[in-house]
């Protein structure tokens, strides 16, 4: 298989993790399409660094096909609220910037918004929720088929690598009791905190 190239096979398996296929997961695969290429295969450790600027679904789809995850320190969420995807490679520094282009994935389509506005409110006749599955489906085949030079614009980032996650040490917090990431912690009168409760005694 070439690098970076995803299989339909890989495309259902991410379906599966995710829990369902929709356009923003298509994005989220074609961008890690363009990640397993050009930045390097599937990591096992914190060679490949993601950073997503969005919580929206194409995140599942990065870290299912690129092996970043919160867990090992490699996915990194700025919550910016934008489609927009930044990869390094640590061993020499390659970085690439992904941000979805306007219209990209082809111009709007009213029916599928009107429906989709129904959806939200929970309105949809039964006819109308099939017609909604059929444009659906039909939104995502076009974004996995769009060139991607159209869906993104591409280019160097800005920012710096992020550092290598750290292992810290946890303490517990003198109001609850419960273990909490020392860097992570807040003082307040002479005690250490976590910060739901730090923000909770600061209310008072």
């Amino acid at each position: 298989m070439k690098p970076g190239h995803v299989t339909e096979e890989m495309i259902q398996q991410t379906q599966v993790f995710h829990g369902h296929m929709c356009p923003g997961l298509a994005m989220g695969i074609r961008a890690a399409e363009v990640a397993l290429r050009e930045i390097g295969p599937h990591s096992q450790d914190e060679e490949v660094v993601a950073v997503v600027e969005t919580d929206m679904c194409g995140v599942d789809a990065i870290q299912f096909l690129t092996g970043c995850t919160f867990g090992k320190g490699n996915l990194i969420h700025l919550d910016y609220g934008k489609s927009a995807f930044t990869f390094y490679r640590r061993s020499d520094g390659k970085a690439i910037r992904l941000a979805a282009r306007p219209g990209g994935a082809g111009p709007p389509d009213p029916e599928w918004q009107r429906l989709r506005e129904k959806w939200g409110k929970g309105t949809l006749t039964p006819e109308e929720e099939q017609r909604l599955k059929v444009l659906h489906e039909a939104r995502c085949n076009q974004i996995l088929a769009t060139p991607i030079e159209q869906l993104f614009e591409i280019k160097e980032p800005q920012a710096t690598m992020p550092r290598p996650a750290r292992i810290m040490d946890s303490v517990p917090c003198d109001e609850c009791g419960e273990l909490t990431m020392e860097t992570r912690t807040r003082r307040s009168r002479g005690r250490t905190l976590c910060i739901p409760c730090f923000e909770r005694l600061e209310q008072r």
